[in-house]
């Protein structure tokens, strides 16, 4: 699949649990003005799990495919797509969806299991041990590939990169707020314990953490 000039794989599976999302909506009862007025960054959770729907809305709402020519939610320096996002879901935090991490791929809007198991505690140790980030049901991981942006723009494309993550997180902060959630934000960790806690690619650099559940 060619998106601006960067090759994609197609999704295969792999032979991995792939997860199918239900369909986003694309109209909700909560206007943008009302979510960036109520938007606050969030560091108390209820215990209270998440509907799978719920989770279509906000990867959707980050990277999602919004266009049939395959332009996404967020906007990304020559359809680049540097991003890749991660879900942490914790024991109990998604009805119908087993603990682990979960690789989200747009296109398709599925998700891949790649890791068994509640991560959520381990990810806030090496976030400078934030336990406050274990409470939420679950966590948004967003990565970044550098090489996608930067074969076109160079050295550059870092700088567009990190644009992107934010467009990216604003999306995930208000769609949270329309859907009657909240949303904390984290850059507070250790890269490559970050990395190697998720098991993510070596090409796949974390850049921003998100928990993600119903404020207590």
């Amino acid at each position: 699949m060619v998106i601006g000039s960067f090759f994609f794989q197609p999704f295969s599976g792999g032979g991995a649990e792939v997860v199918k999302l239900p369909a986003p909506v694309h109209k909700g009862k909560v206007t943008v003005e009302e979510s960036l007025k109520q938007r606050r960054t969030v560091r108390h959770f209820a215990s209270r799990p998440l509907e799978l729907s719920q989770i279509s809305q906000l990867l959707w709402s980050g990277q999602g495919v919004s266009d049939p020519r395959g332009l996404r939610t967020a906007p990304s320096a020559g359809a680049t797509y540097p991003l890749e996002v991660y879900l942490v879901v914790g024991e109990r935090g998604v009805n119908g969806l087993a603990a682990g991490v979960y690789r989200y791929y747009p296109v398709e809007h599925v998700l891949e299991l790649t890791l068994p198991g509640d991560r959520r505690a381990p990810v806030s140790r090496v976030s400078l041990h934030q336990s406050w980030m274990a409470d939420a049901p679950l966590m948004v991981v967003i990565a970044a590939d550098y090489r996608r942006c930067t074969g076109r723009y160079g050295e550059r494309g870092i700088r567009y990169t990190h644009m992107e993550v934010g467009h990216a997180g604003q999306n995930l902060f208000l769609q949270a707020e329309a859907l009657g959630l909240g949303a904390g934000i984290v850059g507070a960790f250790d890269d490559r314990g970050l990395s190697q806690t998720l098991k993510l690619p070596l090409e796949h650099e974390p850049l921003v953490v998100m928990p993600v559940g119903y404020k207590h």
